[in-house]
């Protein structure tokens, strides 16, 4: 799944949990699940952050290493 699904999953996930008197077996399959798409947006923020810091490098021609702004 991108980016984009992981978060708008973790956002629905989110709003189930909160106005939603689930069964706790229920809950937590929902809160382990948000867990794991949160860590899958974070590891493709991590790439992204990789690829654009070896664009900067490349646009320039040089070895310079740039640092990341967010």
């Amino acid at each position: 799944m991108s980016y984009e699904g992981d978060i708008a999953r973790i956002e629905t996930i989110v709003e189930e949990l909160e106005r939603s008197e689930l069964p706790l077996d229920d809950a937590l399959r929902l809160f382990e699940e948000g867990i794991e798409r949160l860590r899958a947006a974070s590891a493709a923020l991590v790439q992204a952050e990789a690829r654009v810091r070896k664009l900067i490098e490349e646009s320039d021609g040089g070895f310079t290493l740039a640092d990341f702004e967010s």
